[in-house]
């Protein structure tokens, strides 16, 4: 068991945090593109308004009058174009379908406004239909265009991304084939599945941001049950494309996109790797140390009344494990006789989970009277803060396990110790001692891992307030 742990000399950070902070691969190239879209859009739209102003039936508005007004239809029009995701790259800038539905829908919303601005004055509706016209032929014929001359600087080597293949052998060939369909990739080289193995996950990584790759385009076969490992392509900068599978099953974060006319799925990089985590950390010390500073006169009264209730120390210290297998001293007020730990082994036979990986006793004969009160309102776990402080904890993540829990693992619950163990998770919020099964807790952790978010975060604390003046599954 022993060497599962990871020495304090070899100590990694939280899964979800990057080494160092690295901007989204090829995002100079992404942005250029939506540049250059936003400036074709504008010069278009501009055009077609000054050709229906020219063109349509003159009269004294407003809108042909005060240039302030072809700002707010560019603004209109350009959000509306922005909001269908048609400044996406590959095929949704290319739907000319939905171009002319945003286009036409912004019309729509611009004689609303037209409407309600003067309600009693005219407006020319031949102007605000050659306006819809102009506007659907010339930006449909500025992407024909800027699609044309994409292909062209590609043919030629320009703005094609670098990027890398990691799948089976017998897969490789056709997969190669299948991305350059695409004739905006340079194939930089290909490995075997094998790469993404956890004694060679590491050096791959290095690799490829060595080698400056974008986008590592990776078979199913090659990441499945290694749901970790799409945090260290995000941590890396690098987008990670899932190439076609017969599995149902989607991975978290990804999104469909298209190779030609085979769907794919892409799960993107962040433009900063490693931020959302850091915020979570400055998020979680600000908390503690406010926390800590308001319920000082709660910590004293709870300290007296352990005292007061059965001999022995106010605090309980235990070892637990927490990030990569590493123990640390897990702090909480006791609930329990001093002897506690000893008198589990007797109580082995009436473990109420039901795989025997954890121990939980709805009696606990060990519970004093005080520790019942602490254990119903979760307030025995107020201690941990200062493990917060220290590192060794999250406000939120998976609970960290003893021992003795560990050690009855199975390499696949091992995934939840990849990242800072919580005071409170997506477990506890779920039924927290009521969920009698263990892998059924391990599949809330390993959910919470793949949607891991600040927002999901905050959601899980809230709903802790919720379940612990509710009393829900406490024990």
């Amino acid at each position: 068991m022993t060497s599962r742990y990871v020495p304090l000399v070899d100590f990694k950070p939280d899964l979800r945090s990057a080494k160092a902070a690295r901007i989204q691969r090829g995002l100079a190239i992404r942005v250029l593109r939506v540049i250059t879209l936003l400036l074709l859009d504008t010069l278009s739209l501009t055009l077609a308004w000054k050709l229906a102003v020219f063109y349509g039936t003159p009269i004294d508005s407003p809108w042909t009058e005060k240039s302030s007004f072809l700002l707010l239809i560019l603004v209109v029009e350009l959000g509306m174009i922005a909001s269908k995701g048609l400044y996406n790259a590959g095929i949704h800038r290319r739907n000319y379908g939905l171009l002319v539905k945003a286009v036409t829908l912004s019309e729509f919303f611009l004689l609303l406004i037209a409407f309600l601005y003067e309600p009693q004055r005219y407006i020319s509706r031949s102007t605000f239909l050659l306006f819809w016209l102009f506007s659907v032929a010339l930006i449909c014929a500025n992407r024909l265009v800027f699609d044309f001359a994409t292909k062209v600087l590609r043919k030629v080597g320009v703005i094609r991304y670098p990027v890398f293949l990691i799948t089976d052998v017998e897969d490789q060939e056709s997969s190669v084939k299948l991305i350059e369909k695409e004739n905006c990739y340079n194939i930089f080289g290909v490995a075997e599945a094998s790469s993404l193995d956890r004694d060679n996950r590491e050096a791959t990584l290095e690799f490829l941001h060595n080698r400056g790759i974008v986008e590592a385009f990776v078979s199913w076969n090659a990441i499945k049950n290694r749901l970790y490992v799409s945090w260290h392509f995000l941590n890396a900068g690098i987008t990670l494309r899932i190439l076609p599978t017969e599995r149902e099953v989607l991975p978290p974060k990804s999104i469909l996109w298209m190779i030609g006319e085979v769907p794919c799925l892409t799960i993107p990089a962040p433009i900063i790797a490693g931020g959302d985590f850091w915020l979570k950390r400055c998020f979680d010390l600000f908390c503690a140390i406010i926390l800590l500073f308001l319920l000082s006169p709660l910590y004293l009264l709870i300290a007296l009344l352990i005292k007061l209730d059965s001999p022995g120390p106010v605090f309980f210290k235990q070892n637990r494990i927490g990030l990569h297998c590493k123990q640390f001293k897990i702090w909480k007020f006791r609930t329990m006789v001093t002897n506690a730990e000893k008198l589990q082994a007797s109580l082995e036979a009436k473990n109420e989970i039901k795989d025997g990986v954890l121990f939980k006793l709805k009696d606990d004969p060990r519970v004093t009277r005080i520790g019942k009160f602490l254990r119903l309102y979760s307030l025995d776990e107020l201690p941990q803060l200062f493990n917060v402080l220290l590192g060794e904890m999250s406000l939120v993540g998976p609970r960290p396990l003893p021992v003795r829990d560990v050690e009855r693992f199975k390499t696949t619950h091992f995934i939840r110790q990849e990242v800072l163990p919580g005071i409170t998770g997506l477990w506890q919020v779920s039924g927290r001692s009521d969920i009698d099964n263990f892998e059924d807790g391990v599949k809330l952790d390993i959910a919470y891992i793949e949607n891991w978010s600040l927002w999901l975060d905050l959601k899980i604390l809230l709903k802790t307030i919720k379940v612990i003046l509710q009393k829900t599954g406490a024990y």
